[in-house]
Parts: C-alpha cells; sequence; structure tokens
C-alpha cells in the first residue's frame, strides 16, 4: 500500500516486482490516482507466493472501510515509515 503521507491518500495494488513497482510509483513514472494524489511512499505489503491470492486479497482489502486500512497499517507500521529503503537494500 501506497500513501502520500502519515494518514493520507491511499494506493492498494498487486504486482510481482514489488521493487520495481515502488520505484516506478516513487518517481511519478505511472500516469493514474497514485501519481495525481503522491503516493509514494510504501507503507504497507503483503507477500503471497500465488498471484491469484495476491489478487484476491488486493480486491477483498479495496472493499475494506478506509479505518480498516488504516488499522492494518498500524499492525505493523505505526509510525508510517517509508519501507522502500528495507525493501530496496
Amino acid at each position: 500500500m501506497m500513501a502520500s503521507k502519515r494518514n493520507g491518500t491511499l494506493y492498494l495494488g498487486v504486482t510481482s516486482e514489488l521493487l520495481q513497482r515502488c520505484y516506478q510509483h516513487r518517481e511519478g513514472l505511472i500516469d493514474g490516482f497514485s501519481k495525481q494524489y503522491g503516493c509514494r511512499m510504501l507503507v504497507w505489503y503483503e507477500a503471497h507466493d500465488d498471484l491469484q491470492e495476491a489478487r484476491l486479497r488486493e480486491l477483498q482489502i479495496k472493499k475494506w472501510k478506509r479505518a480498516w486500512k488504516i488499522r492494518l497499517i498500524h499492525e505493523c507500521n505505526r509510525e508510517w515509515i517509508d519501507l522502500w529503503p528495507d525493501i530496496a537494500a
């Protein structure tokens, strides 16, 4: 999940290449929602072995209320730290 800032606009997507996709969002290389709203911070992610499983999870979370998504972020990233440096290292 990408965010514009702490408690800001959220973007949720699925990819098989997390590093590449995060870089594209961070640099504004992808036109659309995340670029328009400045969602450049990686604040939450979940790994799946099966892409279909990941897509189903994405659809599930997209139906959630915003408060539930924020709670999900808080459970593993209370300070809304950008996780990009951790996964890019």
